[in-house]
């Protein structure tokens, strides 16, 4: 059942929804003293390793009226440079040019990092003070997916930690035995088409853009 934006499910939910920390608190036991303990405020070398073999980094952000986002990085693994223990730099390679993480980085000065590594299942997690920026000596550094970049999202580390594996071992996501077949999902054409809304546009001429778009955006 299909419900409106002005009584949708989540307006329902939140009317008796958890209203404080103490009381989420109470739903739940405490974390174990290890949990607690491996959150650090710089990298080691065995972190900064793990940085190094990742090819994909998910990038958490919000605008100054907390409007949250959550956008991928990917390149060759080590495509994120590590500039010191405490700073990490991530080039910022041609996209759809909304620029909505960078925006909200310039607005808060803030960002979280999920670091994945393809067939591993513990990721890293990583949140900080972050700022763009456009410096040629920097970017000149940060050619790993093919050429220096417009700008960088550099993250000042506060807090670094691995992420248990329980949610890709529950998800299954390295295991092609349990993906969906193609047929079971819709096609990334279908759903742009029914994102833009344009009655003229066809799956075909999303196709071609599609296919256009990876062709001369890549890199």
């Amino acid at each position: 059942m299909t419900t409106s934006l002005a009584s949708s499910a989540f307006d329902s939910l939140r009317l008796d929804a958890v209203p404080d920390q103490e009381t989420l608190r109470q739903a739940y036991e405490l974390p174990g003293a290890a949990a607690v303990r491996k959150q650090m405020t710089e990298l080691t070398e065995q972190t900064r390793r793990l940085i190094g073999c990742s090819s994909l980094v998910l990038v958490a952000s919000a605008d100054a009226e907390g409007n949250c986002d959550v956008s991928p990085r990917g390149g060759p693994a080590g495509f994120v440079a590590v500039l010191d223990a405490r700073t990490v730099a991530i080039p910022d390679a041609t996209g759809n040019k909304r620029l909505d993480t960078l925006q909200n980085v310039i607005a808060t000065g803030r960002a979280g990092l999920l670091f994945v590594i393809p067939g591993r299942t513990t990721t890293l997690r990583v949140n900080g003070r972050a700022c763009v920026s456009t410096r040629p000596e920097l970017l000149s550094q940060l050619t790993a997916v093919g050429k220096p970049p417009a700008s960088a999202l550099v993250l000042g580390i506060e807090e670094v930690y691995p992420h248990c594996p329980k949610s890709l071992l529950r998800s299954g996501a390295w295991k092609p035995e349990q993906w969906l077949p193609a047929d079971a999902q819709p096609a990334s054409a279908e759903v742009t088409l029914a994102q833009l809304r344009m009655p003229d546009l066809t799956i075909a001429d999303i196709e071609q853009a599609e296919a256009d778009s990876l062709k001369y955006r890549y890199e």
